[in-house]
This record gives structure tokens, sequence and C-alpha cells, in this order.
């Protein structure tokens, strides 16, 4: 089975013409990049303003409750609505986005709420002490704070619709989702388990790509990656020193002497 696997991933009408991996893959990437952008506008400035104000959770809870529709049920559904009224293509990418955007939005809505609303009260304070506005504390303090569980988020969501992503293909479009209603069809069973390896390959490429980007769009202070960010002290009185092995004793106060008569 893995050299039927292979052989098929090698053969040479794999990489060219309209049914290449290298179309189904870009198409498959759009249908994601189209729902990531669609869900981000639609959660991520609803679960900012959640956090920020305390006020709306039950949105959270309603989108995390959304994520028990059946996704292909949901898909064939809207299909029945649209596809009467509109008789172009964009009756089978309506359906598909609307069922990728519904995915998508839980897991950014939860990690820009939580993001915010994690964010130490004391920080909150202080810029609120120095005169900034709620708008201005939301977009200098409480967004940077946030990223980490934002960022999350996004991987999250990331992963759900590249998975998500091959019931494309049963509305008749592309993607990597048409090796696995094709192969089917024509019991090719290489071709089935070629197009599912190929959406795990993706999935972790994409996992990878976003993992970096989060390394880097993280303040190393929220990461924990500073040198003395978890300078914690030690029984003896002594905390590493900052980018060293050794340590240096904490300073101790002394009291002054108590005069006696």
């Amino acid at each position: 089975m893995l050299t039927s696997i292979w052989a098929w991933l090698t053969a040479p009408e794999q990489w060219t013409g309209s049914g290449a991996i290298p179309t189904r893959i870009g198409e498959h990437l759009l249908y994601c990049a189209l729902a990531m952008t669609l869900a981000a506008v639609l959660a991520l400035p609803a679960g900012l303003w959640v956090g920020h104000t305390g006020r709306g959770r039950w949105l959270v809870t309603l989108a995390n409750a959304a994520r028990a529709v059946p996704s292909l049920g949901l898909l064939f559904a809207v299909a029945m609505i649209v596809q009467p009224r509109i008789s172009s293509t964009l009756a089978f990418v309506i359906p598909s986005l609307v069922v990728l955007v519904l995915l998508a939005v839980p897991p950014l809505l939860s990690g820009a709420y939580a993001g915010v609303a994690a964010v130490d009260p004391a920080a909150r304070d202080a810029a609120y002490g120095m005169g900034m506005a709620g708008p201005r504390v939301l977009r200098d303090v409480e967004l940077p704070c946030a990223l980490p569980l934002l960022l999350s988020g996004v991987r999250s969501a990331s992963l759900q619709l590249v998975g998500t992503a091959t019931i494309a293909a049963s509305v008749s479009l592309g993607g990597l989702g048409r090796y696995l209603i094709d192969g089917l069809a024509a019991q090719d069973y290489p071709q089935m388990a070629g197009g599912a390896l190929l959406v795990a390959l993706l999935a972790l490429a994409l996992d990878l790509v976003l993992a970096m980007l989060s390394r880097y769009a993280v303040s190393p202070g929220l990461g924990g990656k500073h040198p003395g960010a978890r300078a914690v002290a030690r029984p003896d009185g002594r905390v590493p020193a900052p980018g060293a092995s050794g340590t240096v004793p904490l300073p101790r106060t002394v009291s002054p002497p108590t005069e006696t008569s």
C-alpha cells in the first residue's frame, strides 16, 4: 500500500495540469484564507471588545456552542437554500465559506477574549492612571499582552480550516478534498490515502509557519523567553543572574541598631 501511495504521489501527471497537486493545494489554501479573513473580521473585534469591557460573554458561549453543528449537514442545508437563487459558481462557494467561517469563529473569538481578559489588572490600572483612554489602553496595553492567546486561537482555527476545507469537494469545488471524493468514487485507495496525507502535511507545514511567526510577534517577556523573566529566588536567598548560570545574592534590608537607655 505504501508503495502504491508513493507511486501516486510521484507520478508525473499528478504535478501538471488543472488537477495537479500544486493546483489543488492552491485552491485549498484559497478557501482557508478567505474563510480565515471573514472569520477574523467578525470574531477578533468582538472578542477584544468582550474581553475589554467584560460585557457580552454570551457571545463566546454561543460561538463555542456552534461547534456542535455538523459541518457536512450544514453545508448541504445552506447549499439547498442558495443554489435555487444563484446559478453561478457562487452557489457552491458560499455554502462552503459559511461552514468554514462558522468553524473558525469560535477559536478566534475565544482566543481574543481570553487574551484580553487575562491581562494583569495592575498593568491596566497603571495605563488608566497615566491618563490613557479606553481604546488606547486596549491598543497599547491589552492587545500586546493578549497576543500569545490570540495567536493560539489563530493557529487552532487554521488547523481546523485545513482539515475541514476538504468538504468543499462535496459540492463540486476543488481543493485537496477532490482526491478523497474522486478516489472514493473510483475506489482508488492510493489516491484517497495520498490526498489525506497531503492534507496532514499541509496542516503541519502551516502550523509550523504560524508557530515561527508567533515566536517573533510575541514579546520575549510575555513568552517567558527573556533571560530575567523566570528569575525565581532560591531557598538560600539567591536568584539566577540574568543570562548566566551563576547566582547573585538578593539585597537584604538591615535594621538600624536599637538604642538602649
